[in-house]
């Protein structure tokens, strides 16, 4: 890293004008300083009552600058204060929720089993399981979600509640929503008694890679591109002590239309396509970028519907995902046997340069299965276009199936009626591509639930866990035995008489939360 003074400024996206410097590129020193005074942090952080405390005053602090900040994002990523202000509600709630997660303290895993001298094969001895912080964790901020999946967002809720500092990686296309927030978190630690720097950010392209590197770093949690994450999942891969890497990359999301439901329900099936591939221009990690529709009459209803659609124009959030968006549509329109139903390209947009309109492709699934040539259809293109495989058995669609990498999501839509085994052979097999399997529905919209699951198999995401929903705290903790350890030694969860009320499972039977002494 370059120990020179970079400056980080705030862009407009909508004009492309530079609104001001907001932060300076953080040195290898700046990098060093964050992440060991967050490491200073971690005695500190160990008190669950006084972390669910944090995360509620967090988001209490939050709200209190949340004009400031809504305005700031929207400034910084176009997506409109309805968006923004909705997405602060979102990462206020997580937060919450993790609150209350770590004061009923389930999340522990907590198992006691007893000594056994009579126990076969061997006799056993005493042995309680916890688990523990893993230590500091860097996140990577993500550009299309400034506050929900940025500084405030379910990687930085889930970590501190289990017990980890955090040093941000903040995104360059929001750095003074990122210094925002961070202000605001920082604030609500010193609030209640703990230290500021449970939270740092840092900017500058350079401080990704020397945040994995770093010897104190624990784990990372990611989102953004399979390029990027890949990069930085070899480096936390490669180093001499291998730490756990958590990104989640890139998606195709497909959604497979049956002969039946696009024979009973076309109009539907196309407009809720069109709403939902260009939800946020689409720059959603689950935009659905792959319909597997039948070919005939039917299918083409469901295409007209979706590109008769009233869809709009708007600005992607920086230029390089612009040349990028432009130059991908480019490359999978001028494909032989692809069809552009509706042209994707520049927006006639005076004074906002960084727009683009939505585009439809199509193309026969006897084509994308055949070989290597259209294989850059199955590759994600970040932005509002999809494309439309048409298929002209079930054959041909499980040869398409087949060909597909690890999702995120994977949705079907049915007719009303199909509720037999073909449907149910369907769902188990769209279950081996992704991590959500959604019927007669849409992907874009992730709530925030102790069931939701997002991730998915590799490329979508480089572990099993989620990163979204209360689940996700256990990305940040690893489980400890302890044999034959005097009660006065053992973490307080542990111990006889269960003084801090958590659940936990005693020689086999479950205990409701409940201390008895």
């Amino acid at each position: 890293m370059s120990d020179t003074v970079t400056e980080v400024l705030s862009i407009d996206p909508r004009t492309g004008e530079s609104r001001g410097q907001v932060a300076v590129e953080a040195t290898a020193a700046d990098v060093d300083t964050a992440v060991r005074a967050a490491f200073a942090t971690r005695a500190a952080l160990g008190d669950r009552r006084k972390r669910a405390e944090l995360l509620r005053t967090a988001a209490a602090f939050l709200e209190k600058d949340g004009e400031e900040i809504i305005a700031a994002a929207d400034a910084e990523t176009a997506l409109g204060r309805v968006r923004i202000t909705g997405e602060l509600a979102r990462s206020c709630y997580q937060l919450r929720a993790f609150a209350d997660v770590v004061e009923v303290g389930g999340y522990l895993d907590a198992i006691i089993d007893h000594a056994d001298p009579a126990a076969q094969p061997a006799p056993r001895p005493d042995l309680r399981r916890v688990k523990v912080p893993l230590g500091v964790v860097a996140v990577f901020a993500a550009s299309n979600f400034p506050l929900a999946f940025s500084v405030p967002g379910g990687d930085t809720a889930s970590a501190l509640a289990a017990g980890c500092p955090v040093v941000v990686k903040a995104h360059p296309d929001h750095p003074q929503t990122s210094v925002l927030c961070a202000r605001s978190l920082r604030a609500a630690a010193a609030e209640v008694g703990l230290p500021e720097d449970v939270l740092a950010v840092v900017h500058g392209f350079d401080a990704g890679p020397a945040l994995v590197r770093h010897p104190l770093t624990a784990a990372v949690g990611f989102t953004g591109s399979v390029r990027g994450g890949r990069a930085l999942f070899d480096i936390a891969s490669a180093r001499p002590r291998p730490i756990p890497f958590h990104g989640e990359l890139g998606s195709l999301n497909p959604v497979v239309v049956t002969a039946r439901a696009a024979a009973t329900r076309a109009a539907e099936i196309g407009a809720g396509l069109a709403a939902s591939y260009t939800q946020g221009l689409g720059q959603f990690c689950v935009k659905p970028g792959l319909v597997l529709l039948p070919a005939g009459e039917d299918g083409d209803a469901v295409a007209q519907a979706a590109v008769a659609a009233q869809v709009p124009s708007g600005p992607l959030l920086d230029p390089r995902m612009r040349e990028a968006f432009l130059a991908g549509a480019r490359e999978r329109a001028a494909l032989p046997g692809v069809e552009e139903l509706l042209a994707a390209g520049e927006a006639d947009t005076a004074g906002a340069p960084l727009s683009v309109r939505p585009g439809v492709l199509s193309v026969p699934a006897a084509a994308l299965a055949a070989g290597e040539l259209h294989r850059g259809l199955l590759d994600e293109c970040f932005g509002p276009v999809t494309v439309l495989v048409r298929y002209s058995s079930e054959a041909e669609l499980g040869a398409v199936l087949g060909t597909l990498e690890g999702n995120l999501t994977a949705t079907v839509h049915l007719a009303a009626d199909e509720r037999g085994e073909a449907a149910a052979a369907l769902v188990a097999r769209l279950t081996e591509l992704a991590g959500r399997v959604v019927v007669d529905g849409w992907p874009t919209g992730v709530t925030v639930a102790p069931a939701m699951h997002h991730g998915g198999p590799y490329p979508a995401s480089t572990s099993t866990s989620t990163s979204v929903g209360t689940t996700a705290i256990e990305r940040w903790l690893r489980p400890v035995c302890y044999q034959n350890t005097p009660r006065e030694l053992l973490p307080a969860e542990l111990r006889d008489g269960n003084p801090l009320g958590v659940p936990r499972t005693v020689d086999g039977v479950y205990e409701e939360a409940k201390a008895t002494g």
